[in-house]
């Protein structure tokens, strides 16, 4: 049977009526449903901060790049076949091979790092360097990763084909080691060999914390091969000579890449080649299984709730047995009576995913701000948080609300 607006109205005065009557059940019910909402929320709020800040930090790397790698960013080595684990390493051939035949590649920066046990030292008089990066690059290393000086100048051809004992220092790294001192033209040591520093990166914020480049001694790879020859494999990025080139460059470097590794025409790659939008394609498939994570444990506490708000209102119907049976008796349908429970189970929980979302929002956005994620609410999981809250409402009062309807309004003669 159809209800009118009247019935529908009446009915929720009468739920809300009920709900203030029982304030203290109501709160508790409330409470199991609004943890569930806010804890969607939040989650939510912090994977999409998460999300956020790694695309960030990827766009950061520079626009148009490519990077070259041995292997995959997300290969799993132990899956590696006996081929694969055999790969030879990238070196500084690579490198030579592709600055020379890809003419849509505008700048090639291969990158070698040296970790020594214990941490590198970085003096400079009484100064020491909070355990500093060591990083060999070419001249192109600046235009490639789209970074600024703060002062004096970066490696030049000079400095790589001399193998120069120049050094450029991250902005952190020369205001440890120079204080309130001019850096440039000083002489400082590193792992006991004695640069000289002719320039100093900006700072480089990172929303993750990562402050390599802020703590870092960038030196020619020239010089960085002769000190530590053993260091062979390293990271390259390539990058193309614009946006609307990029298919051909990564067809260029592919070409190339094969011929100088002597790649059979019927074997796969021996390298790999990642963009930009590969490594966010693999960071937003990690923070889907994270999406997954959390929907599974937070259903669990969504679950409670609504086995709070039915064994609630089962009581509420127990108790309310004379009232029931006297509505019935004066003319009022099963259908009002279905009604009127279901929507004082959807108004309660409806009022927790209110509560729950504000809740979330306050503490998503808290934790992001103080773990330095971007502040972002995802609008989907609010509207998901309140349509799971009224639906479990539904779900939850469906069983109690059909035993008041059914309740025979001569129960209310014999219910004591």
């Amino acid at each position: 049977m159809i209800l009118t607006p009247v019935e529908i109205k009446d009915s929720i005065l009468m739920a809300l009526s009920s709900i203030r009557a029982n304030k203290m059940r109501a709160g508790l019910t409330i409470l199991g449903v609004m943890i569930g909402v806010a804890s969607v929320i939040s989650l939510a709020s912090i994977i999409n901060g998460l999300d956020e800040a790694m695309n960030n930090e990827i766009d950061a790397w520079g626009s148009n790049s490519f990077y070259i790698t041995r292997y995959a960013f997300d290969v799993d080595r132990s899956k590696l076949s006996d081929e694969d684990r055999n790969r030879p390493p990238i070196t500084v051939g690579e490198a030579d091979a592709i600055n020379k035949n890809c003419p849509s590649v505008d700048g090639v920066s291969p990158q070698n790092y040296y970790f020594a046990p214990g941490g590198n030292v970085v003096k400079y008089k009484n100064r020491k360097g909070n355990r500093p990066y060591l990083m060999g690059t070419w001249p192109d290393f600046i235009k490639v990763n789209s970074l600024n000086l703060q002062a004096g100048r970066f490696i030049t051809e000079i400095d790589q084909h001399s193998s120069a004992m120049i050094c450029v220092l991250g902005h952190d790294l020369s205001e440890t080691l120079f204080e309130t001192e001019n850096p440039l033209d000083k002489v400082i040591r590193v792992n006991g060999k004695r640069f000289t520093v002719v320039g100093v990166f900006e700072e480089k914020e990172s929303t993750l914390g990562d402050d390599n480049e802020n703590n870092q001694v960038t030196i020619p790879l020239s010089t960085f091969e002769k000190i530590h020859p053993w260091e062979e494999e390293l990271f390259l990025i390539a990058r193309g000579a614009s946006h609307e080139v990029m298919e051909l460059a990564e067809e260029d470097i592919i070409n190339t890449l094969r011929i100088y590794r002597n790649v059979p025409f019927n074997k796969k790659n021996n390298f790999a080649i990642s963009t930009q939008e590969n490594i966010k394609d693999m960071v937003n498939n990690i923070t889907e299984y994270i999406y997954l994570a959390m929907i599974i444990i937070t259903s669990v506490g969504l679950m409670v709730g609504g086995i709070g708000v039915m064994n609630i209102m089962l009581v509420s119907v127990t108790e309310r047995t004379r009232e029931i049976c006297v509505r019935k008796a004066i003319g009022a349908k099963r259908s009002n009576i279905l009604l009127q429970f279901l929507t004082e189970a959807v108004t309660l929980t409806g009022a927790g995913g209110v509560i729950g979302i504000l809740f979330g929002v306050v503490v998503g956005l808290s934790v992001n701000k103080l773990i330095g994620f971007p502040l972002t609410i995802s609008i989907f999981w609010v509207v998901v948080g309140f349509a799971v809250s009224v639906s479990v409402g539904l779900v939850s009062g469906i069983v109690p609300a059909m035993k008041a309807a059914k309740l025979d309004p001569i129960e209310a003669l014999r219910y004591e």
